[in-house]
């Protein structure tokens, strides 16, 4: 009897079992059996969306973290079905003793509770769905104080300089350093205050040091976590020394300032009405102090109180006291001195009011 089977497999093949022959009829119903007893291809799922990862801007640069700061990084992807997302840190499997990693349907979170120096490295995100997979690679540096420079030495001290002289620091703190900060400190206040910051030289002249004091020097090393935490000290002071200064005077004639009276302001005509005060006044340079006369039509007039004469400074003046009719005429000033004698005049007329 002919006897003909179809199995259906998963992958939609069909299998065909040949005629029997009557001789051994018992044969393919063997075979089919032991078909069917062996393993079950596995079959590869549909990928209906292709894995892709989204890596956060702040990430596509070197992620830069201090020692005992938490790193907690969320990086989204997408994938359809749930994709499967691994780690690795420089080529290596972490370290789940320090950084833990959790995945969901649709992000990774890397997490380093205290980071340290060792933590530092590529780390890269692997997104796997099917033979599809993508990856991403995020740079951590993690950073420290650096260490002090080895040594700092006291060249050379000139006038109110000094030049000093120092090694690099054996650890810069696993980053590039940003330079040094050199301070000074006299030893009568003690003090220290700083004279450069982020110098990128191991070698510098301190300036405008103060004469008659001595002074030490010490220098940090500086990067992005700040200062390093100790500094060397000189161990010789600088003195500044006070130059021995001699003073030479040179001889100078004497300059003689003596000159005969000069008038520099002259007297003015003035016109002045009976009972109101009239004042004259004239500027006059001389050397020594001349003797101030007031004369009127040629006549003296010192001691009369009907004027009163004053000197000050070369301002010569003379207050006419309620003038009358005859107080009108020429009014004379004159200086006198041991080397001359100046004299200038004005008119003065005196009116009644109508």
């Amino acid at each position: 009897m002919e006897a003909a089977t179809i199995l259906e497999v998963a992958s939609g093949s069909k299998l065909q079992v040949e005629k029997a022959s009557p001789a051994n009829t018992e044969q393919p119903e063997a075979s089919l059996k032991q078909w069917v007893g062996s393993p079950t291809p596995q079959l590869l799922p549909t990928v209906e969306v292709h894995p892709k990862i989204w890596l956060p801007r702040a990430l596509r640069q070197t992620y830069i973290r201090k020692v005992g700061d938490t790193v907690n990084l969320l990086i989204p992807f997408q994938g359809k079905p749930k994709p499967r997302a691994t780690w690795t840190h420089n080529g290596c499997a972490l370290d789940t003793r320090r950084v833990s990693v959790r995945n969901g349907e649709q992000d990774s979170i890397l997490f380093i509770r205290e980071a340290q120096r060792a933590d530092s490295g590529h780390y890269q995100l692997c997104v796997q769905l099917g033979g599809l997979e993508a990856t991403a690679t995020i740079d951590i540096l993690v950073i420290e104080r650096p260490g002090p420079p080895q040594s700092i030495k006291l060249v050379d001290v000139w006038g109110s300089n000094a030049t000093l002289e120092w090694t690099p620091p054996q650890d810069t703190g696993n980053t590039t350093l940003l330079g040094y900060t050199v301070q000074k400190a006299d030893t009568k206040s003690g003090l220290w205050f700083t004279v450069l910051e982020q110098y990128h030289r191991n070698s510098c002249i301190v300036s405008d040091l103060i004469v008659g004091n001595s002074y030490a020097f010490r220098v940090f090393a500086e990067n992005q976590c700040g200062l390093s935490e100790t500094a060397p000290v000189t161990a010789d002071l600088a003195h500044i020394q006070k130059a021995a200064t001699v003073y030479k005077t040179k001889g100078f004639a004497q300059r003689d300032f003596s000159e005969a009276p000069r008038f520099t302001q002259p007297l003015a005509d003035c016109t002045t009405i009976t009972g109101y005060d009239a004042q004259l006044f004239c500027c006059v340079r001389a050397s020594p102090r001349p003797k101030i006369i007031w004369l009127k039509n040629k006549m003296d007039i010192q001691g009369n109180p009907k004027y009163r004469a004053l000197s000050h400074l070369g301002i010569c003046s003379l207050e006419i006291r309620k003038p009358g009719p005859f107080d009108g005429g020429i009014y004379t000033c004159k200086a006198v001195n041991a080397l001359g004698e100046a004299s200038v005049d004005c008119r003065v007329d005196v009116k009644t009011p109508n």
